[in-house]
């Protein structure tokens, strides 16, 4: 089965700079996809950022300026630089991704979600 696995949530100070990873991981062909999403206490999950297989990146206009989505396809893996970091930024943050894997013989092409990671933003 196919994992996506985050790192690097932890508090930080208004201002400061924080960057997540994640990892995904399982018999994966290829990966399409992949982002970000945040969901703050008591709000919907929210679109942070996007990009495609191609380097192609899409961000809300909340983030547009202080955070960098990029990938390691060597490595499975997407970044996301945060910087200058707002209290209203303080959320839960799931990565995901759409993946062609094979569980068994035949190759399927699914959605991935990560457990998510918090970052707390204090003033």
């Amino acid at each position: 089965q196919v994992q996506l696995v985050e790192s690097g949530g932890g508090l930080v100070q208004a201002g400061g700079s924080l960057r997540l990873s994640c990892t995904a991981s399982g018999r994966i062909f290829s990966i399409n996809v992949m982002g970000w999403h945040r969901q703050a206490p008591g709000k919907q999950r929210e679109l942070v950022a996007t990009i495609t297989s191609d380097n192609s990146t899409n961000y809300s206009n909340s983030v547009k300026g202080r955070f960098t989505v990029s990938r390691d396809n060597a490595k499975n893996t997407v970044y996301l630089q945060m910087g200058s970091l707002k209290t209203e930024d303080t959320a839960v943050y799931y990565c995901n991704a759409q993946i062609r894997y094979s569980p068994g013989i035949f190759p399927y092409t699914g959605e991935f979600w990560g457990q998510g990671t918090q970052v707390p933003v204090s003033s």
